[in-house]
Protein backbone atom coordinates (compact mmCIF):
# COMPACT_ATOMS: atom_id res chain seq x y z
CA UNK A 1 0.00 0.00 0.00
CA UNK A 2 1.54 3.24 -1.08
CA UNK A 3 1.33 6.05 1.28
CA UNK A 4 -1.04 7.99 -0.73
CA UNK A 5 -3.45 5.44 -0.69
CA UNK A 6 -3.51 4.91 2.88
CA UNK A 7 -4.71 8.73 2.93
CA UNK A 8 -7.59 7.94 1.97
CA UNK A 9 -8.08 5.01 3.77
CA UNK A 10 -7.71 7.07 6.77
CA UNK A 11 -9.70 9.95 5.50
CA UNK A 12 -12.97 7.53 4.30
CA UNK A 13 -12.71 6.00 7.48
CA UNK A 14 -12.85 9.36 9.61
CA UNK A 15 -15.90 10.31 7.38
CA UNK A 16 -17.64 6.79 7.93
CA UNK A 17 -16.93 7.66 11.93
CA UNK A 18 -18.76 10.91 11.55
CA UNK A 19 -21.67 9.54 9.82
CA UNK A 20 -22.35 6.82 12.08
CA UNK A 21 -22.08 9.61 15.13
CA UNK A 22 -24.58 11.69 13.68
CA UNK A 23 -27.11 9.05 12.91
CA UNK A 24 -26.95 7.43 16.33
CA UNK A 25 -27.28 10.91 18.15
CA UNK A 26 -30.70 11.03 19.64
CA UNK A 27 -33.40 13.60 18.95
CA UNK A 28 -34.41 16.19 21.66
CA UNK A 29 -37.72 15.66 23.13
CA UNK A 30 -40.24 18.90 22.12
CA UNK A 31 -41.84 20.65 25.60
CA UNK A 32 -45.59 19.67 25.68
CA UNK A 33 -48.65 21.55 27.98
CA UNK A 34 -50.54 18.72 29.65
CA UNK A 35 -54.02 18.89 27.70
CA UNK A 36 -52.63 21.00 24.96
CA UNK A 37 -50.03 22.15 22.49
CA UNK A 38 -46.67 23.15 22.70
CA UNK A 39 -45.67 26.07 24.93
CA UNK A 40 -44.06 29.44 23.58
CA UNK A 41 -45.92 33.00 22.19
CA UNK A 42 -46.46 31.46 18.84
CA UNK A 43 -48.94 28.59 20.11
CA UNK A 44 -50.42 30.66 22.56
CA UNK A 45 -52.02 33.14 20.32
CA UNK A 46 -52.87 30.12 18.02
CA UNK A 47 -54.97 28.46 20.69
CA UNK A 48 -56.68 31.88 21.69
CA UNK A 49 -57.48 32.51 18.18
CA UNK A 50 -58.39 29.16 17.63
CA UNK A 51 -60.97 28.72 21.28
CA UNK A 52 -64.57 30.07 20.95
CA UNK A 53 -65.55 33.38 22.86
CA UNK A 54 -67.62 32.70 25.73
CA UNK A 55 -70.39 35.34 25.23
CA UNK A 56 -71.10 36.37 28.81
CA UNK A 57 -75.37 35.56 29.56
CA UNK A 58 -77.47 38.80 29.77
CA UNK A 59 -78.56 40.33 33.24
CA UNK A 60 -82.15 39.04 34.67
CA UNK A 61 -83.75 42.43 35.23
CA UNK A 62 -87.00 42.00 37.08
CA UNK A 63 -90.29 43.16 36.13
CA UNK A 64 -92.24 45.71 38.03
CA UNK A 65 -95.08 43.06 38.11
CA UNK A 66 -92.47 40.29 39.74
CA UNK A 67 -90.89 41.39 43.05
CA UNK A 68 -87.04 39.94 43.07
CA UNK A 69 -87.09 36.98 45.43
CA UNK A 70 -87.06 37.49 48.87
CA UNK A 71 -89.03 41.29 48.65
CA UNK A 72 -92.78 41.52 50.50
CA UNK A 73 -94.93 42.69 47.55
CA UNK A 74 -96.51 45.88 49.34
CA UNK A 75 -100.33 46.02 49.07
CA UNK A 76 -101.83 49.34 48.13
CA UNK A 77 -104.63 50.65 50.43
CA UNK A 78 -108.25 50.23 48.41
CA UNK A 79 -110.05 53.08 47.45
CA UNK A 80 -112.71 54.22 50.02
CA UNK A 81 -116.33 52.12 49.73
CA UNK A 82 -117.94 55.43 48.90
CA UNK A 83 -115.52 55.92 45.39
CA UNK A 84 -116.25 52.74 44.03
CA UNK A 85 -120.06 53.00 44.13
CA UNK A 86 -121.02 53.60 40.20
CA UNK A 87 -125.03 54.27 39.41
CA UNK A 88 -127.45 51.19 39.07
CA UNK A 89 -129.10 50.85 35.22
CA UNK A 90 -131.85 52.80 36.90
CA UNK A 91 -129.72 55.74 37.62
CA UNK A 92 -129.95 55.47 41.81
CA UNK A 93 -126.72 54.57 43.33
CA UNK A 94 -126.32 50.74 44.24
CA UNK A 95 -127.21 49.92 47.41
CA UNK A 96 -124.10 49.27 49.95
CA UNK A 97 -125.79 46.63 52.49
CA UNK A 98 -127.28 48.94 54.83
CA UNK A 99 -130.79 48.67 55.64
CA UNK A 100 -130.85 52.37 56.19
CA UNK A 101 -131.15 54.93 52.75
CA UNK A 102 -129.64 58.34 52.26
CA UNK A 103 -131.27 61.32 51.98
CA UNK A 104 -129.89 63.89 49.22
CA UNK A 105 -129.97 67.52 49.28
CA UNK A 106 -130.25 70.18 46.76
CA UNK A 107 -126.68 72.39 45.97
CA UNK A 108 -125.89 74.69 48.53
CA UNK A 109 -129.04 73.54 51.00
CA UNK A 110 -129.56 71.83 53.99
CA UNK A 111 -133.02 71.49 54.34
CA UNK A 112 -134.97 68.67 54.00
CA UNK A 113 -136.69 67.27 50.56
CA UNK A 114 -140.52 66.54 50.39
CA UNK A 115 -139.34 63.74 47.94
CA UNK A 116 -136.75 62.34 51.08
CA UNK A 117 -139.25 62.39 53.98
CA UNK A 118 -140.25 58.75 52.44
CA UNK A 119 -137.03 57.65 52.95
CA UNK A 120 -136.38 59.08 56.41
CA UNK A 121 -139.94 57.19 57.45
CA UNK A 122 -138.72 53.81 56.71
CA UNK A 123 -135.49 54.64 58.47
CA UNK A 124 -137.32 55.86 61.64
CA UNK A 125 -139.04 52.41 61.65
CA UNK A 126 -136.00 50.42 61.71
CA UNK A 127 -134.82 52.13 63.88
CA UNK A 128 -137.60 51.75 66.05
CA UNK A 129 -137.83 48.04 65.12
CA UNK A 130 -134.56 47.94 66.22
CA UNK A 131 -134.11 49.83 69.34
CA UNK A 132 -130.44 48.60 70.70
CA UNK A 133 -129.12 50.11 67.30
CA UNK A 134 -127.20 53.45 67.09
CA UNK A 135 -125.98 55.38 64.20
CA UNK A 136 -124.02 57.73 62.75
CA UNK A 137 -125.17 60.43 60.06
CA UNK A 138 -122.93 61.73 57.96
CA UNK A 139 -122.95 64.93 55.97
CA UNK A 140 -121.55 64.76 52.66
CA UNK A 141 -121.14 67.37 49.31
CA UNK A 142 -120.29 67.42 45.90
CA UNK A 143 -116.61 68.70 44.72
CA UNK A 144 -117.65 72.85 44.32
CA UNK A 145 -116.89 75.03 47.15
CA UNK A 146 -113.97 75.09 49.12
CA UNK A 147 -112.78 72.50 51.95
CA UNK A 148 -113.94 74.29 54.90
CA UNK A 149 -117.19 75.34 53.33
CA UNK A 150 -118.11 71.87 52.58
CA UNK A 151 -117.43 70.76 56.00
CA UNK A 152 -119.85 73.09 57.29
CA UNK A 153 -122.30 72.46 55.25
CA UNK A 154 -122.20 69.15 55.93
CA UNK A 155 -122.45 69.77 59.73
CA UNK A 156 -125.49 71.22 58.82
CA UNK A 157 -127.04 68.54 56.69
CA UNK A 158 -126.27 65.51 59.21
CA UNK A 159 -127.94 67.82 62.04
CA UNK A 160 -130.46 68.32 60.04
CA UNK A 161 -131.61 64.45 59.30
CA UNK A 162 -130.87 63.95 63.19
CA UNK A 163 -133.24 66.69 63.97
CA UNK A 164 -135.73 64.90 61.92
CA UNK A 165 -135.46 61.30 63.04
CA UNK A 166 -135.48 62.98 66.85
CA UNK A 167 -138.76 64.41 65.91
CA UNK A 168 -140.31 61.18 64.31
CA UNK A 169 -139.49 60.04 67.81
CA UNK A 170 -136.20 58.47 68.25
CA UNK A 171 -133.86 59.37 71.05
CA UNK A 172 -131.29 61.39 70.54
CA UNK A 173 -128.25 59.80 72.47
CA UNK A 174 -128.45 57.47 69.52
CA UNK A 175 -127.27 59.53 66.84
CA UNK A 176 -124.17 60.93 66.31
CA UNK A 177 -123.00 63.24 63.66
CA UNK A 178 -120.12 64.13 61.38
CA UNK A 179 -119.41 65.93 58.33
CA UNK A 180 -116.70 64.93 55.55
CA UNK A 181 -117.27 67.88 53.54
CA UNK A 182 -116.40 66.82 50.04
CA UNK A 183 -114.04 64.12 50.96
CA UNK A 184 -115.98 60.91 50.11
CA UNK A 185 -118.00 61.33 46.99
CA UNK A 186 -120.60 58.56 46.89
CA UNK A 187 -120.17 58.46 43.15
CA UNK A 188 -117.43 59.42 41.43
CA UNK A 189 -118.07 62.31 38.19
CA UNK A 190 -117.65 66.25 37.44
CA UNK A 191 -121.06 66.81 36.20
CA UNK A 192 -124.27 66.97 38.29
CA UNK A 193 -125.28 63.40 37.31
CA UNK A 194 -122.58 62.58 39.58
CA UNK A 195 -123.03 65.92 42.11
CA UNK A 196 -126.46 65.17 42.87
CA UNK A 197 -125.59 61.90 44.26
CA UNK A 198 -122.44 63.36 46.66
CA UNK A 199 -124.75 66.01 47.88
CA UNK A 200 -126.75 63.73 50.51
CA UNK A 201 -126.84 62.21 54.28
CA UNK A 202 -125.60 58.89 54.40
CA UNK A 203 -126.86 56.37 57.72
CA UNK A 204 -123.80 54.26 59.23
CA UNK A 205 -125.21 51.96 61.42
CA UNK A 206 -122.61 51.60 64.45
CA UNK A 207 -124.27 49.38 66.87
CA UNK A 208 -127.04 46.76 67.11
Amino acid sequence: MTPKTGMRTAFAATVLVVCVFLLGCPKRPGVTQAGGGAIGPSSAAEASSAAPTATPAAPRVPTASAPRVGETPVARPPLPAEARVQPSAAGVPAPTGSPLKDVFFEFDKSDIRDDQKAALNENVGWLKANVRAKISIEGHCDERGTPEYNLALGERRAKAVKEYVVGAGIVPDRIATISYGKERPFVLGHDESAWKWNRRGHFVISEK
